[in-house]
This record gives structure tokens, sequence and C-alpha cells, in this order.
């Protein structure tokens, strides 16, 4: 039973892949309507370049948690 994989570890690499994947989804949906929003008002004001830069930036934390939390829970013994 050496090529048998336990039930625990594949639980585990199911739990890390959706604490990355669910992260990078939401923070692609966000960085879509955050540049969209940003677009229209660069096109009004072309002075918030830095601001809109900043805000599409912000939920990039959301993925370096979730990559936190995917290692962690590798790492959890």
């Amino acid at each position: 039973m050496e090529g048998v994989i336990g039930w625990e570890k594949v639980i585990i690499a199911f739990a890390a892949a959706l604490a990355i994947g669910l992260s990078a989804l939401a923070t692609g949906l966000a960085q879509g309507r955050i540049g969209a929003a940003g677009a229209g008002a660069l096109v009004e004001k072309p002075e918030l370049t830095a601001t809109v830069i900043i805000l599409v930036a912000i939920p990039e934390t959301m993925v370096i948690l979730g990559f936190v939390v995917a290692s962690m829970i590798l790492l959890m013994k």
C-alpha cells in the first residue's frame, strides 16, 4: 500500500488549492471592476493616475494572503 495516497494528504492539498484559487478569482473580479472604473476616471481627470494605480494594486494583497494561508496549510503537521 505504499503507492496509495492517504485521504488526509488529498484534503490538505485541496484546501491549499482552494486558498490560492478562490483568492485569485476574487482578486481578478475586483481588479476588473476597479480597472474599468479607473479607466473611466482617468478619462475625466488624468491627475488621478497615481490613485488609480494604488487602487488596482490593493486587491493583490488578497492573493498574497491566500498564498500565505496555503503555505501554512501545507506546512502544518
